[in-house]
């Protein structure tokens, strides 16, 4: 398993409630959540920065 540092930018057309969820749902895309943080929000989206975890085998080489 290896933690990666992500960035990912959700839309804020919902609920405080569903954008928590949305947030999640986004950030699983690319692994297992371990931590996440809002850092910036404009009109309409809202930048999330995260670590998560993944697995080795799912890494991709650049």
């Amino acid at each position: 398993m290896t933690t990666h540092f992500i960035e990912a930018e959700i839309e804020l057309d919902t609920s405080t409630t569903e954008l928590q969820a949305n947030i999640e749902a986004k950030l699983r895309e690319q692994g297992e959540p371990l931590r996440w943080a809002v850092t910036d929000v404009q009109s309409e989206t809202a930048t999330v920065e995260a670590v998560v975890l993944k697995p080795e085998e799912t890494v991709s080489s650049r």
